[in-house]
C-alpha cells in the first residue's frame, strides 16, 4: 500500500468527525434564499434565480466563511478547546471537540471566542467547515504526520455516528420525499395561477330490444374536456372548460317503427357534445368566490344548477356529467336540477361550522337565464328562458343529508322543462339539449311557467354502503288551451364503494323517467317508464377507470306496448 494511501485512511475519520462537529463553525452569517414568485396553489413556489448566478453566490458564501476567522476583529484558528468561552468539560462532545482542536487543528470559533456548538448551521457553514478540515488533511498528508490518530478517537466517531443514526435516517427520509413531491409538482404545474384538468371518456355502446335494437348499430362514441382552473387568491377559482365529443343517444322506435320522441337511456358522456361532430366549444365559464361567509358562483355560460346546489347522490353523480359516477343522467341527479342553465349568479350560505348536527347545512339561491346574451325580444337576463333555485340542506353529521328544492322556471313556446340550458346539446330525439324523461314530461306547446318541487337524500351507514334517492314534482302552468300538467320523477341508488378493490364502486339504481299523464295531444299514453340500471366502476388506477353497465328501460314513450329497451355500455374514463 503506498504512504500517500495509508495516510488518507488514516486521517478520514479526523474528517468525519469534523463534518459532524463543525455546525457551530460560522453561525453568525445570513442565510440566501433564491427568489420566488406566487402558485396557482398554497406552497408551490417557482425559482426565478438563474443556476449561474446561483452557482456564483454558494461560492462566494463558502469563501466568506472560509475566510471568518481571517478578519482582523475575529479570532483565528485556535489553539485549545479552553479558549472557547461558552464550551465546558461537561458538554457531551468536549473530548472530541478537544482532540480535533488540540491534536487536528481544523476547528475555529466566532470572533467573540464563543464556539455556539447548540446552534444548528446553514450548507454554508458546513461547506466551509468542511473545506478548513479537507486543507488540514492536506496538511497532515503533506507533513507525514499520519500516526495522531487514536483508538479512542475513532471509538468517539463511533459514538457519534451512533447517536445520530435516528435523526440521519429521518433526514434523509424527509429528503427524499420532499424531492419526489417536488419533482411531481414541477412536472405537471400548468402555470403559476392556472390548473389544467382533463377528462377523456371512450365509451362503446348499443341498444336491443325490438325495433329499436334492430335500427340501432354498435357504437364507439368519446367526450373530451380540459378544464382550465384559474385562481387569483387561492380562494376562489375560475373555470374556462373546452369541451368536444361525437356521442349521440340512441334513436329509440316503437313497435310501429316510429321514432319515439324521448330522452329517456340518455347517458352523461352524450351531453355537452356540441352537435356530436368532435367541433370545441367552451361549454362552461363560471367563477367560484367567497365573501364573508357566503360562496358566490357566477356563471358567463354553461352554469348548471348542480354547480353550486348539492344534489346528495354521493358515487352516482361525478362533477356534472362527469365519466366517474351512474352511467345515465337519470341516475347521475335528480331532474329538478337539469331545469334551466346557462348565464346567472347563486348563492350558498353555510349554517354551522365544523362537525355537528349543523355542520354541513347550508341555504342556496341561484337564478340561470337560458339566453342572457341574447338583447332581442323574449330573450336577455329576464325576459327569456330562466330557473330561479332555492335550496335547504340539512346534514345530521357526516351520515344522513336531506335536501328540500324548489325551482321556478319560465320557458318560451316551444321550449322544454328539463333543458339544462342551450350549452348542453345531446342529440337525441328532441334535437336539443333535453337530457332526461319523456315527451309529455318535457314539452311546452305554448310559453308557460313552471313550480317545481323535489326532495333529496343520502344515507351512509357505513365507509362501504350509500344510500340516496330523490322525489320531484312538477307543475306547469301554459298560456295557451289545455296546455297545463304535472310530471313526476323518482329514483332510488344503492352504492358500495371499495367493492372488490379500494376505489372501485358497485351501483344499483332504479326510477322513473320524467313522466306526465293525460295530456291533450299526446296520445293517452299513461304507462310508467320505469329506469332500471347496474354499473361496476373499476379503478385501473389514480388515473384511469373501467366501467361495464346496463340500462334497462320499460314502457318507453310511456307506452307498454312498445318493447323494452336495454342499452349496454363500456366506458373508460381517463382523467389528469
Amino acid at each position: 500500500m503506498s504512504s500517500i494511501l495509508w495516510k488518507s485512511l488514516v486521517v478520514s475519520p479526523a474528517v468525519l468527525g469534523a463534518t459532524l462537529l463543525v455546525s457551530a463553525t460560522a453561525m453568525a452569517a445570513p442565510n440566501k434564499t433564491t427568489e420566488v414568485s406566487p402558485a396557482a396553489q398554497p406552497g408551490v413556489t417557482e425559482v426565478t434565480q438563474q443556476p449561474e448566478t446561483l452557482a456564483q453566490t454558494t461560492i462566494d458564501e463558502v469563501n466568506r466563511y472560509s475566510n471568518e476567522g481571517n478578519q482582523n476583529n475575529s479570532q483565528s484558528q485556535v489553539t485549545s478547546v479552553s479558549q472557547f468561552s461558552d464550551v465546558q468539560p461537561t458538554d457531551w462532545a468536549f473530548q472530541a471537540l478537544q482532540s480535533l482542536v488540540e491534536r487536528y487543528g481544523c476547528i475555529a470559533g466566532y470572533p467573540n471566542a464563543t464556539y455556539r456548538g447548540n446552534r444548528a448551521l446553514t450548507r454554508y457553514e458546513f461547506a466551509a467547515g468542511l473545506n478548513a478540515c479537507l486543507d488540514r488533511v492536506n496538511e497532515l498528508i503533506a507533513t507525514a504526520t499520519a500516526d495522531l490518530v487514536t483508538k479512542q478517537d475513532l471509538a468517539t466517531l463511533q459514538r457519534l455516528q451512533e447517536e445520530f443514526s435516528a435523526e440521519l435516517a429521518t433526514l434523509r427520509g424527509r429528503v427524499d420525499s420532499l424531492e419526489a413531491r417536488t419533482a411531481e409538482l414541477e412536472a405537471n404545474q400548468f402555470s403559476t395561477t392556472t390548473k389544467l384538468v382533463g377528462e377523456a371518456i371512450f365509451g362503446v355502446s348499443d341498444v336491443f330490444g325490438g325495433n329499436s335494437g334492430d335500427n340501432n348499430n354498435t357504437v364507439f362514441q368519446d367526450r373530451v374536456r380540459l378544464d382550465l382552473q384559474t385562481s387569483f387568491t387561492g380562494r376562489d377559482i375560475l373555470h374556462t372548460r373546452l369541451a368536444a365529443g361525437n356521442a349521440t343517444a340512441f334513436t329509440q322506435l316503437d313497435n310501429g317503427g316510429n321514432q319515439i320522441r324521448t330522452a329517456e337511456g340518455t347517458q352523461t358522456f352524450q351531453v355537452g357534445n356540441n352537435n356530436g361532430n368532435n367541433s370545441v366549444n367552451i361549454d362552461r365559464l363560471t367563477y367560484e368566490v367567497p365573501i364573508g361567509p357566503a360562496n358566490v358562483y357566477l356563471a358567463a355560460a354553461g352554469g348548471r344548477h348542480s354547480h353550486y346546489a348539492s344534489v346528495n347522490n354521493p358515487y352516482f353523480f361525478d362533477q356534472t356529467d362527469g365519466g366517474n359516477g351512474a352511467l345515465s343522467t337519470l341516475a347521475s341527479e335528480s331532474p329538478i336540477y337539469r331545469i334551466g342553465g346557462g348565464a346567472g349568479i347563486a348563492l350558498n350560505l353555510p349554517l354551522g361550522k365544523g362537525q355537528g348536527i349543523l355542520g354541513n347545512s347550508s341555504i342556496t339561491a341561484g337564478y340561470l337565464a337560458s339566453n342572457a346574451n341574447n338583447p332581442g325580444l323574449s330573450s336577455g337576463l329576464t325576459n327569456g328562458d330562466y330557473a330561479a333555485l332555492g335550496q335547504l340542506n340539512f346534514s345530521v353529521g357526516n351520515r344522513l343529508a336531506l335536501a328540500a328544492t324548489y325551482v321556478h322556471g319560465y320557458n318560451t313556446a316551444g321550449n322544454f322543462l328539463f333543458n339544462s340550458g342551450t350549452s348542453s346539446n345531446v342529440n337525441n330525439a328532441f334535437g336539443s339539449s333535453v337530457a332526461v324523461g319523456t315527451n309529455q314530461a318535457n314539452t311546452l306547446q305554448n310559453a308557460g311557467v313552471s313550480n317545481s318541487y323535489g326532495v333529496e337524500a343520502a344515507f351512509r351507514p357505513s365507509d362501504k354502503l350509500s344510500v340516496s334517492g330523490f322525489v320531484s314534482y312538477h307543475d306547469v302552468t301554459g298560456f295557451g288551451a289545455n296546455d297545463d300538467y304535472q310530471a313526476w320523477s323518482y329514483g332510488l341508488g344503492v352504492a358500495l364503494p371499495d367493492f372488490g378493490k379500494k376505489g372501485n364502486v358497485l351501483g344499483l339504481f332504479a326510477g322513473a323517467e320524467p313522466y306526465s299523464f293525460n295530456r291533450p295531444g299526446f296520445g293517452g299514453n299513461n304507462d310508467i317508464p320505469y329506469h332500471f340500471e347496474g354499473f361496476y366502476k373499476y379503478r385501473v388506477s389514480d388515473n384511469v377507470s373501467i366501467t361495464p353497465g346496463v340500462i334497462y328501460l320499460t314502457s318507453p314513450g310511456q307506452n307498454s306496448d312498445n318493447d323494452d329497451a336495454i342499452i349496454g355500455t363500456l366506458r373508460t374514463t381517463f382523467t389528469f
